[in-house]
């Protein structure tokens, strides 16, 4: 997440897996209770109404996220809470250089509220709320989380159904593409259980680059996804994270849904599914 004769294989960090599919005792590595099923809406108003009551560092990645569990009194569940807002005329980490960098909370929110747009919902909850005098997002915490896509590379470990798993990446892919994220990577990718895909961590997505960071990547789209993709609009995508991305942001978001739309229609047939969960 080529266009033409589209594989089905999906390259580079995340890898597609062999076509025979193989049972994979799955070791479910859940640090709390797994919380009732709750919508979208409750989730909201859980992360930004609940008290937190404690807090520990994560220990992994270079934002300065902590974990944090948080009480209504009726439930008690963790999220994960990002500040940092690092702005730069000029970034540069080793081979890495890059002219206006961000590396922003509010692009978790903003990946959170794109991915609902468009159908995907591989993204967890994710809100603003002012946390010791500071802005930042507040990300539901994913229980059920058997390993991150590293884990399961290092342990060679196939999911059950090869086409489900290599559809999912080529969504996450094409998202990655859309949302212009620079920084995807096997320690931001988890997989549950029951082999669902969830993304997170886009600090340092909605670049304004009007051209796809890496268009090998887009291959296949769901048919749900891509119609929630022709659906955007500046108005849309004004009203829904305009909060939390520059409109420069907004129009290189939707010059890069334009390219991957196209790229999806002229590969014909073969360039659409309909997902299976």
């Amino acid at each position: 997440m080529r266009v033409g004769t589209v594989a089905v294989v999906v390259l580079t960090l995340w890898s597609a897996v062999p076509a025979v599919a193989r049972p994979v005792p799955q070791e479910a590595q859940a640090a709390v209770a797994p919380a009732p099923t709750l919508s979208d809406a409750q989730i909201v108003q859980f992360l930004e109404n609940a008290k937190v009551v404690k807090t520990k560092s994560i220990g992994k990645g270079v934002t300065g996220a902590i974990r944090a569990t948080l009480s209504d009194g009726t439930l008690t569940h963790d999220a994960q809470i990002q500040k940092i807002d690092d702005k730069r005329a000029e970034f540069s980490a080793g081979k890495v250089r890059e002219f206006n960098f961000e590396d922003s909370w509010r692009f978790n929110v903003a990946a959170y509220r794109v991915d609902r747009l468009i159908g995907l919902e591989m993204v967890p909850v994710s809100i603003a709320r002012t946390w010791k005098s500071d802005r930042s997002a507040f990300t539901w915490w994913l229980d059920d989380v058997q390993m991150d896509e590293g884990a399961r590379l290092k342990s060679q470990k196939q999911p059950p159904d090869s086409g489900i798993w290599n559809e999912r990446m080529q969504l996450v892919k094409l998202f990655d593409q859309l949302i212009g994220n620079t920084d995807r990577n096997s320690g931001n990718l988890l997989i549950g259980t029951s082999w669902q895909v969830w993304a997170i961590d886009h600090t340092r997505a909605f670049r304004t680059q009007n051209t796809l960071p890496n268009p090998t990547n887009i291959t296949r789209c769901d048919r749900q996804v891509l119609a929630g993709l022709k659906g955007l609009s500046r108005d849309v995508l004004k009203r829904e994270i305009g909060e939390f991305v520059s409109d420069f942001q907004i129009a290189g978001l939707l010059a890069r849904r334009d390219q991957i739309v196209a790229m999806i229609e002229k590969a014909g047939p073969a360039g659409v599914f309909d997902r299976r969960r």
